[in-house]
């Protein structure tokens, strides 16, 4: 009786790689179609929503972003100085999707004011902070 020169285990292994490549490069072309998509989008200035990754809302209503399916640029003026601003759309999509934002938020204050604002919040913090620490514990 003649044998092949391949064994059984060797054969399945094979069929095996075929199977993983084959599922890999599956994924590339998927991958590769969410791409084009997103550059798609960002060419009209709309960026999708990926609703899996906003964070819970116990609110009755939808978000309009979400009804249409796309972040689109938002103008804004800044409540402190008053400059007229633009939130991008990538912008929401960091802060609803990645930083777990409210999805009934809106930008309401430029970069530079946000900054000053988050240096001031911290200043009276710590201000705070040490007047605690320096205050005389009570004796009971």
């Amino acid at each position: 009786m003649k044998r092949s020169r391949q064994t059984h285990g060797e054969i399945e292994a094979r069929r095996r790689k075929a199977e993983e490549w084959r599922r890999i490069q599956t994924q590339r072309a998927a991958e590769r179609q969410r791409l084009r998509d997103y550059k798609i989008a960002l060419a009209r200035d709309q960026v999708a929503v990926d609703t899996t990754r906003l964070a819970p809302s116990n609110s009755y209503s939808t978000p309009d972003f979400v009804l249409r399916g796309t972040y689109r640029p938002e103008p804004f003026v800044c409540k402190d100085c008053g400059v007229a601003e633009v939130w991008t759309p990538l912008q929401q999509k960091w802060w609803y999707e990645t930083a777990k934002g409210d999805v009934f938020t809106a930008a309401v204050r430029c970069r530079a004011c946000r900054t000053r604002e988050r240096a001031r919040k911290s200043a009276v913090r710590r201000v705070h902070l040490e007047g605690l620490a320096r205050k005389k514990p009570r004796v009971s």
